[in-house]
């Protein structure tokens, strides 16, 4: 039976796919130059691993080990091109300037992974949750990413909601700091080099930390269990 807390914590936190994995850097560095990109790559992400690991489990008995790998390749393909349709009829703006990164989802391997590691050999309600958890710990880390990025490089939050939620949005910009000069170095791929090494930094220094947290708890345990032999006679 699936261990669906365990399955949560591996997603989010410790097996997070762009902190400790490292898995699809490719679109993480590319395109996390704004908040509404990495929205919509988040999203994109997260429905594609709901999908294939959803299929892949429900045809883990059937497919022969010889075509496993290129049968689940075509289902990720699939997947990719069912969020690339949506994003072309809903969103073709924001599908416009993702560009190549959309396709390039089908070769994430964050998306492979997942489907020769965990769908193949559990059940599809867990390999459902599992590609929610691992979608939204990558979407996670692209939406501090863009909002760090679009923060550090104009001053400003929120920029251009309006290509992925509509004309509702156009107002949704946040000026944080007014008459901030742009800093390009942050928008361009070496800020993104740049801040996805001080989020992995911040993951490994807060893991330290809980592992000696631990450490003290159980040695004090270990203390306070300890027997007192008693010597003498007790009379």
């Amino acid at each position: 039976m699936a261990n669906y807390s365990e399955i949560t914590l591996n997603g989010l936190w410790k097996n997070n796919p762009a902190l400790v994995q490292l898995l699809g850097l490719c679109p993480l560095l590319g395109v996390t130059n704004s908040v509404v990109n990495s929205i919509g790559l988040g999203l994109a992400t997260i429905f594609v691993l709901i999908a294939s690991n959803t299929c892949v489990s429900l045809i883990r008995n059937v497919v022969p080990d010889a075509i496993r790998l290129p049968t689940f390749v075509m289902i990720i393909a699939a997947a990719v091109s069912c969020t690339e349709l949506l994003m072309q009829a809903y969103t073709y703006e924001l599908y416009e300037i993702l560009g190549i990164f959309l396709p390039l989802i089908t070769t994430n391997c964050v998306i492979l992974g997942r489907a020769d590691g965990f769908a193949c050999k559990n059940t599809v309600a867990a390999s459902a949750y599992d590609g929610l958890m691992m979608g939204l710990g990558f979407a996670v880390v692209l939406y501090l990413l863009g909002g760090a990025r679009e923060l550090i490089g104009t001053g400003a939050l929120f920029s251009n909601m309006d290509l992925l939620f509509g004309p509702m949005a156009s107002e949704w910009k946040m000026v944080i700091f007014p008459g901030y000069p742009q800093f390009l170095l942050a928008i361009l791929p070496p800020g993104a080099f740049i801040l996805t090494g001080l989020l992995i930094a911040s993951k490994n220094i807060i893991d330290s930390q809980i592992k000696k947290s631990q450490l003290v708890d159980a040695t004090s345990e270990a203390k306070v269990s300890k027997r007192v032999r008693v010597t003498g006679t007790i009379s």
